[in-house]
């Protein structure tokens, strides 16, 4: 893959992690800013979910494949706009902040520890989605990462995907290693890297501060510069190596 890293006019050089050496290889792509913060219109594909062309190919392949080892995949959440991820961040903000009474940075720091800041979601992209065993009766929440673990419901998924999702260019995003900071443990989260790698070096080749400056929603006014540049460091960017 090429590498790439922050640019220096963007004011946020130095953020980056180190790139490990990925076994894809990509074309330099542009992608506009709207497209990387789900605010553009892009060609989606799927019954019941939506993804770019190429990762909805290599999903239903995938997808085909553990169905024959008796794993019934099925899509909670794809492709999620600006304004559905916004809806989302606003809906938590005013429960923590609000209902509950939780200072505003609380709050927000809550939030984050499994939903984006709108405008910086990998499910802005087309090549991200959130899954788990359909054949399994669950109660309840469906993502929660105990219902992955040994004795849960999606215990065979979980095994099924970790010996077979690479083979269709598919990886974990937010793994358990204990030194990871930013999002918990998602054991639901992949990605469609061939795509998503790229996506994320264009994305990191934008000024992602002052983006985010430029956004009005419930609970923005509390940013603070440090504040984001913890955010795209720990979040955005610590995440799993083979993805970035």
């Amino acid at each position: 893959m090429h590498r790439r890293s922050f640019i220096q006019k963007s004011g946020l050089s130095g953020l980056g992690l180190a790139l490990i050496p990925s076994i894809f290889s990509f074309q330099d792509i542009e992608y506009s800013v709207l497209e990387l913060m789900g605010k553009a219109n892009i060609d989606l594909y799927g019954n019941g979910y939506q993804m770019r062309k190429e990762a909805q190919e290599a999903f239903e392949a995938m997808r085909k494949a553990a169905y024959g080892a008796g794993i019934d995949i099925k899509p909670v959440s794809s492709f999620r706009s600006f304004a559905r991820q916004a809806a989302i961040f606003e809906r938590k903000y005013e429960r923590y902040a609000i209902e509950d009474g939780m200072k505003p940075l609380d709050a927000i720091d809550k939030i984050i520890e499994y939903s984006t800041i709108p405008g910086t979601s990998r499910h802005h992209w087309g090549t991200d989605i959130d899954l788990i065993d359909g054949s399994k009766k669950v109660s309840g929440d469906v993502l929660v990462s105990e219902k992955f673990e040994a004795g849960g419901p999606f215990e065979d998924f979980k095994l099924w995907m970790d010996e077979n999702s690479k083979k269709f260019d598919y990886y974990l995003v937010y793994t358990d290693n204990p030194k990871r900071r930013g999002f918990k443990y998602e054991p639901w989260h992949y990605s469609y890297a061939p795509l998503s790698i790229p996506m994320l070096a264009a994305f990191r080749r934008k000024n992602i501060l002052q983006l985010l400056e430029q956004e009005e929603f419930l609970g923005s006014e509390h940013f603070t510069t440090g504040f984001i540049k913890t955010y795209i460091q720990d979040n955005i960017l610590d995440i799993n190596p083979e993805l970035l």
